[in-house]
């Protein structure tokens, strides 16, 4: 029996370290080791938006304080399971960009800052997707200075466009 719960054990812990090292979406559930479940791209989008309009905070990751963009992408993404950077400058390097037709509804768009296209500085999540012209939610301290939805075909956005990642697959 104690073999079985150390091999048990041993399972889960491999499983985790190669979802962590791959960035995958697949979770494994309660103790049974071959049920996995992919999170639904339509279901992080339904999610997030039920934090539209939450008041935009400098490193805030908590909707009863407010968020900043990477504290948003990062709390939505937490609640299903998927561990992604806190900070928007650990996204120069995440993942593997994606032509504007590859891009799905739950990818994550990286931005070069306001000021500064040397350095990485917003992110936000895709909500529709259709490649350049795709609309995405996020945290802005923009004019709203909340949550909301904008599109990526806004000069804003584009001129500041660093790529877009898949962070479910």
């Amino acid at each position: 029996m104690l073999t079985k719960i150390i091999s048990v054990a041993f399972l889960l812990l491999m499983s985790n370290c190669l979802q962590s090292q791959h960035n995958t979406s697949t979770v494994v559930l309660n103790e049974t080791i071959n049920k996995e479940v992919k999170v639904n791209r339509t279901e992080v989008i339904a999610y997030a938006k039920n934090f539209l309009d939450t008041t935009y905070r400098y490193a805030g990751n908590d909707p009863e304080k407010g968020f900043d963009c990477s504290g948003f992408v990062y709390f939505v993404f937490q609640h299903f399971n998927v561990d992604l950077p806190r900070g928007s400058g650990e996204y120069l390097f995440l993942g593997t960009p994606l032509k504007p037709e590859e891009f799905k509804v739950g990818d994550v768009l990286v931005f070069y800052g306001y000021l500064d296209n040397a350095n990485i500085g917003h992110v936000g999540i895709i909500s529709e997707a259709d490649g350049m012209n795709s609309k995405f939610i996020h945290a802005t301290s923009g004019k709203t200075y909340s949550v909301t939805t904008s599109d990526l075909s806004s000069e804003m956005y584009t001129r500041r466009f660093y790529k877009c990642i898949d962070v479910l697959n």
